[in-house]
C-alpha cells in the first residue's frame, strides 16, 4: 500500500486563457500536516476545487491512497475520502448543531436507513437515529460544542462555527482533510486553540490535512512541509522552515503586501 495519501501530477486548470493553476506537483504523505501558501489569488483554493470535484482539471491528475480521482464527482470523491472545510463559513444556519453534523453521518454505510423505513417511522428509523445522533455527540464533544448541540448553528460565535465545521467534516469519515484558510478572522486565543485542535484530530483520527493559510506562525507552528504558490505555479516546496525563509517566497509576500 501506498506511503503517499495525495499525489498531484501536473494538476492545472485553464479559464479561457488564464491558466488559474498549472503543473502543480504535490506529494503528502500519510498522517502528515501540509501546508499549501502563497499570496492572494495564487491558485490555492482553486487547487482545493479540482481536488474536490468542484472544477475539473483541463490538465494533469490526482490520486487518493494510489487510486486516480481525477474524473470523479464531488460526491464520489467525499466517499472515497476526502472532506473539506472553505474560507467562508458554509454551514445550515438553521438547523441545530447536533444536526449539522448529522448531515455529514448520512456519508456512511452503517448509518443508511432504508426511506421505506424511514417514512412510516418503523423501529429501524429511531435506532439508526440514536446510533447518529450518539456518534454526532461524541464529534461535538471533542470540538468542546457538545453543550451547544441543541443550538442553532448561526447563533455560535464566530470561532465555534469554525469548529462545527471541522466536525461536521469530520464526520465524513475522510482519509484527507482539507482546511480552507481556518483561522481566517479568529483572534490570537481562538489560532492558539485552533492549533491544539488540529494536532489532536491529526492524531486522534491518523488524519492527513492538507491546510490553506495565511497565518504563517500557525503554518510554522504545525505544518511539516509547506508548498507556495504564485500566479497558480509552484515557486517553492520542501520543509517548512527551509521554504519559509526562501527569498523567493519572502519578495513574492512582499510584492503581495505592496499591491
Amino acid at each position: 500500500m501506498s506511503e503517499i495519501m495525495l499525489e498531484t501530477k501536473n494538476l492545472g486548470i485553464s479559464f479561457g486563457g488564464l491558466k488559474a493553476v498549472d503543473n502543480v506537483n504535490i506529494s503528502v504523505k500519510k498522517g502528515q500536516l501540509y501546508g499549501l501558501i502563497g499570496p492572494n489569488g495564487a491558485g490555492k483554493t482553486t487547487l482545493f476545487n479540482l481536488l474536490t470535484g468542484v472544477y475539473k482539471p483541463t490538465s494533469g491528475s490526482f490520486y487518493l491512497d494510489g487510486e486516480e480521482l481525477t474524473e470523479k464527482s464531488q460526491e464520489q470523491i467525499n466517499h472515497k475520502g476526502i472532506a473539506r472545510t472553505f474560507q467562508n463559513i458554509r454551514l445550515f444556519n438553521n438547523m441545530s448543531v447536533i444536526r449539522n453534523v448529522m448531515v455529514g453521518l448520512h456519508n456512511q454505510p452503517e448509518f443508511k436507513c432504508n426511506p421505506f423505513v424511514s417514512m412510516f417511522r418503523l423501529p429501524g428509523h429511531f435506532s439508526s437515529e440514536k446510533k447518529m445522533r450518539e456518534k454526532a455527540k461524541e464529534l461535538l464533544r471533542i470540538f468542546d460544542l457538545e453543550e451547544e448541540r441543541n443550538n442553532l448553528a448561526c447563533n455560535l460565535p464566530y470561532g465555534k462555527q469554525r469548529k462545527l465545521e471541522i466536525a461536521r467534516a469530520l464526520a465524513t469519515n475522510p482519509k484527507l482533510l482539507l482546511l480552507d484558510e481556518p483561522a481566517a478572522g479568529m483572534n490570537p486565543n481562538e489560532t492558539a486553540e485552533l492549533m491544539d485542535i488540529i494536532r489532536f484530530v491529526r492524531e486522534k483520527f491518523d488524519m492527513t490535512i492538507l491546510l490553506i493559510e495565511h497565518d504563517m506562525k500557525l503554518v510554522a507552528g504545525i505544518c511539516e512541509e509547506v508548498t507556495v504558490l504564485n500566479f497558480g505555479t509552484e515557486l517553492a516546496s520542501g520543509e517548512t522552515s527551509e521554504v519559509l525563509n526562501n527569498p523567493k517566497v519572502i519578495t513574492a509576500y512582499l510584492g503581495d503586501d505592496e499591491e
